[in-house]
């Protein structure tokens, strides 16, 4: 099994790898700032064994990338929160995503990233044009790009980002306004699974 750290390596890459590089590390990560906050709410959207989910998080509490905070309206339960240290990483998930997204099928980005300042949408690098800055995170506003067969969400926290949203603002199903799907909802075809749909 391999390890955690690169032994040996005087490189700041490799230091950074060491706190972010583990396979979920930066998915979750990129739910931070989405605004997810809750375990259940990491679980329920990246579909990540809770195991997993525990170690992760408690390593990137140690790092100094997230918070952990008692839930005011869970007793016994957590909140995790980006740290400034955390806020940083930004524009790195940024690129890493629209890097990511030219290595798709389609080679479309699903979610547009806009400066809530002017409404410029970010280059690739999480600057905006218009104003000529690298915006905070919670400055931006995040929008859903729906595709041309469009996939249904089917967790809740999915659900909750097809609506414009806020980077860093507290996302969950008991603190969003979109509606769940109900059995009224369109159900999605057989052949299509949770993991299909395009969490990014």
């Amino acid at each position: 099994m391999l390890g955690k750290t690169y032994e040996g390596q005087e490189c700041a890459l490799a230091s950074a790898l060491e706190v972010v590089g583990e396979r979920w590390t930066l998915l979750v990560v990129r739910d931070a700032f989405y605004g997810v906050q809750r375990f259940s709410d990491f679980v329920d959207h990246l579909d990540i064994p809770r195991a997993v989910l525990s170690d992760r998080l408690r390593n990137l509490v140690a790092a100094g990338v997230l918070d952990r905070i008692g839930d005011p309206d869970h007793a016994g339960r957590s909140l995790y929160r980006l740290t400034p240290m955390g806020h940083e990483l930004w524009p790195t998930v940024h690129a890493l995503a629209r890097w990511g997204s030219r290595l798709r099928p389609n080679g479309s980005p699903r979610r547009r990233f806009v400066h809530a300042t002017c409404d410029n949408e970010l280059d690739d690098h999480a600057s905006c044009p218009r104003c000529e800055l690298t915006p905070p995170p919670s400055d931006i506003v995040m929008e859903w790009v729906p595709s041309s067969t469009p996939l249904l969400p089917t967790d809740l926290i999915s659900v909750a980002l097809t609506e414009p949203h806020r980077l860093l603002e507290p996302i969950g199903p008991a603190r969003s306004t979109t509606p769940a799907l109900s059995s009224a909802s369109p159900v999605p075809p057989a052949d299509v699974t949770d993991t299909e749909f395009d969490r990014c």
